[in-house]
């Protein structure tokens, strides 16, 4: 049994009870009172919505922007006056006084809100324009109403573009600001973007980088510089060769045929030729029939196209510079790259030397482009790092002793095994891997360099260059062939070896031999690749962070867009696939005569051109000529009907009929 509550506890009890209760009533009557009066506005704190789901942030946005436009607004105006860029407007105010504004100048600067932080009658906003950075400090009491300072700071998120116009100044801390008397959003930013934490970039996914690369320049400011000095890599050639009286010009990229270098090329058709056509994979070519044609120095900077793989160093389209100049040969060429390479390195970074990563996770190494640059002679240089005698270039079984080398030392080569090839591969084993300082590797075998000038007192070697650096090729020269006749037995020769599987292997371009028969003066020719000289220069050991639209294989967002948009296909006339009317056109195939009108008789001559290129083998012969003369007057579409058909055609077509009637 309790005790009995004494009565001075009772007293406090009943005390703590009646302040319990009324303390009780007088909440209750407060929260009535809130209650029956109409809500307030919370007070707007700067970027107190990006904590929010990214759909979400989405979906507000685009519902706050619909509201302006309903209300009158215009979030997307067609003009906004700048007077100064944000570069401009730190060099012109950088020296002003700590603390103080300029209210005697107004400016208008414009560009993306980085940052946004404040509440009430103070924001500060971080402006990106062209690179670099500004602060807007918005003060109530500059701005030019209340209303206006409410709404705009209200409606204003990060990464919004926006226009300014206020007073130049700096903060009681020395940052540079803007103190502005109105603000205008000129294009909204709709989605969340990334926020930079620390040293960590705000995007650090690669296929986010590359597939948009307008995220990547808004968020990672560093990599903007990367294509800041490919821009200037570009201004320098061109400035280089324009004092030396080089003409800029342009050549097709479009092409009949697919010459000028050693890969495998784009095709495409066109339709109103009715004609297949290939992307060009180098301007080589149409160049020098310009300097045939007596534009004695011209150069191009423009892409190339090449249907192969894509890897650290390797895109589809890629950018190059290429001279040429008449009355020069490859020792000009190799001082001329010295100068030009060497200075560019220079300028660039300020210092010959530069650190580079040859390969991701590697460490750097230091490249010295101090000139000059070392010179090895391709052969020499490969047996004396391989410590044994190659077997004579002109020995016909060259091919399996360099194969024959390749297994010993566990290497592999792609086939075709040519000789060229396994060459190739050696080299690349041997002697590329090992450079890390600029160095020339010259002298390169004629089957390697069907294009290049044979050496002048050393038998099947080419007066021919390829500079290196840190294991990958920069530029590639050499004299040019100008004997029509010594070219017209390469191309034949690369003609065999595409016969063969080699379909990197160059085609034979007759006009390209017309061309020479009105006289190539001796001439230095020379290709720089544009992406690989900016990846030194910026330390970068992928291509894709060179180029700011790099190739990539669909994602399953775009493969839809692309299922989306693929065009419907043409209904297609149930006699289109037959073969076409031809009259009669009989001629000996295999021996026996054949109705070359005839479907029949087309296809038994498309099998035998299967395995060759020409009617009796690699080479053109007689038989080819007379043939051609015949098929010549058959209607086009069943010349085209068969692919082996129409590419021997076409073939044929490129020599002129003085030519074609020397065939033995």
């Amino acid at each position: 049994m309790s005790e009995p509550e004494s009565k001075n506890a009772m007293k406090k009890r009943l005390k703590a009870e009646a302040a319990a209760k009324k303390k009780a009533e007088k909440e209750a009557a407060k929260k009535a009172k809130e209650a029956a009066q109409p809500a307030k506005a919370k007070k707007h704190v700067a970027g107190g919505d990006e904590d929010l789901d990214p759909t979400q942030y989405y979906s507000n946005r685009v519902s706050a922007i619909k509201k302006i436009q309903a209300n009158g607004g215009n979030p997307y105006p067609h003009k906004f006056h700048v007077s100064h860029r944000v570069p401009d407007f730190i060099t012109s105010f950088a020296s002003l006084p700590d603390g103080e504004r300029d209210e005697t100048q107004t400016v208008t600067v414009a560009g993306r809100i980085n940052s946004v932080r404040g509440q009430g009658k103070l924001y500060f906003y971080d402006l990106k324009g062209d690179g670099e950075f500004i602060q807007i400090m918005s003060d109530l009491k500059t701005y030019e109403s209340e209303d206006g300072f409410a709404e705009i700071h209200r409606t204003l998120k990060r990464g919004d573009i926006i226009g300014c116009t206020g007073y130049p100044g700096k903060s009681k801390t020395g940052q540079l600001s803007i103190f502005p008397t109105s603000m205008i959003l000129l294009s909204p930013c709709l989605h969340m973007l990334p926020k930079k934490v620390g040293d960590r970039p705000a995007i650090t996914d690669q296929e986010t980088r590359y597939r948009q690369r307008y995220l990547d320049l808004i968020c990672n400011n560093e990599n903007r510089k990367i294509f800041e000095i490919r821009a200037k890599v570009i201004s320098y050639i061109r400035r280089f060769l324009d004092t030396r009286h080089f003409l800029e010009v342009e050549t097709p990229s479009l092409c009949l045929l697919p010459g000028g270098a050693t890969a495998k090329p784009f095709k495409t058709y066109h339709n109103d030729l009715s004609q297949e056509m290939f992307m060009r994979i180098a301007p080589e070519l149409p160049l020098k029939k310009l300097i045939i044609g007596g534009l004695e120095r011209v150069y191009e900077i423009g892409r190339n196209y090449r249907n192969e793989g894509i890897d650290l160093t390797h895109n589809p389209e890629f950018t190059t510079c290429e001279f040429y100049q008449a009355y020069a040969d490859y020792e000009d060429l190799m001082n001329m790259t010295e100068e030009m390479v060497s200075g560019m390195v220079l300028q660039v970074c300020g210092s010959y030397k530069i650190s580079f990563s040859p390969k991701p996770g590697a460490p750097e190494v230091e490249v010295d482009f101090t000139p000059p640059f070392k010179r090895i002679s391709m052969i020499s240089g490969l047996e004396e790092a391989m410590k044994i005698k190659l077997p004579s270039l002109d020995d016909p079984e060259c091919d399996k002793k360099l194969a024959k080398i390749l297994k010993e030392r566990e290497l592999e080569c792609q086939p075709p095994h040519t000789t060229a090839r396994l060459l190739d591969e050696l080299v690349g084993e041997y002697l590329e891997d090992n450079i890390v300082n600029p160095t020339f590797i010259t002298e390169h075998p004629e089957i390697m360099s069907p294009l290049a000038k044979y050496h002048r007192s050393k038998k099947f070697l080419t007066e021919r260059f390829e500079l290196f650096v840190a294991g990958r090729e920069l530029c590639n020269a050499y004299t040019e062939l100008n004997n029509p006749s010594v070219q017209r037995e390469r191309f034949l020769e690369q003609a065999a070896f595409n016969a063969d599987g080699d379909d990197e292997a160059m085609c034979l371009d007759e006009s390209f031999v017309l061309a020479l028969e009105h006289g190539l003066p001796p001439t230095g020719g020379w290709g720089l690749g544009i992406d690989r000289l900016t990846m030194f220069l910026s330390n970068k050991n992928n291509i894709k962070e060179v180029l700011l639209f790099p190739a990539m294989k669909p994602n399953l967002e775009e493969m839809a867009i692309l299922a989306a948009n693929k065009p419907k296909e043409d209904a297609v006339d149930a006699n289109a696939k037959k073969y076409p009317p031809c009259p009669p056109t009989v001629f000996k195939v295999n021996g026996s005569e054949e109705d070359l009108g005839s479907e029949h008789g087309m296809k038994l001559l498309s099998s035998v051109l299967k395995s060759s290129t020409w009617i009796s083998g690699g080479q053109p012969t007689a038989e080819d000529a007379k043939l051609f003369k015949v098929v010549e007057g058959m209607p086009r579409e069943c010349v085209e009907f068969f692919g082996e058909v129409k590419g021997w055609f076409y073939s044929c077509a490129q020599f002129s009929e003085g030519v074609r009637g020397n065939w033995k």
